[in-house]
């Protein structure tokens, strides 16, 4: 699973709240790419909690 933060990111801090494990948000959200595959579900949940899209899986 790859995740990405789209340029639309806000920072509103929901994924970070939701996966700190793999989301960190400072100026917009950042992903700890070596953590995703453990945290799979969580990830998901973060992307859905995104208020405008930003968190792309592929």
């Amino acid at each position: 699973m790859n995740v990405k933060v789209e340029d639309s990111c806000i920072a509103c801090g929901a994924c970070e709240a939701v996966c700190g494990d793999v989301f960190s948000v400072e100026d917009v959200a950042k992903v700890n790419q070596a953590n995703v595959a453990a945290n799979e579900d969580a990830v998901k949940e973060a992307a859905e909690s995104c208020p405008v899209g930003a968190i792309v899986i592929e």
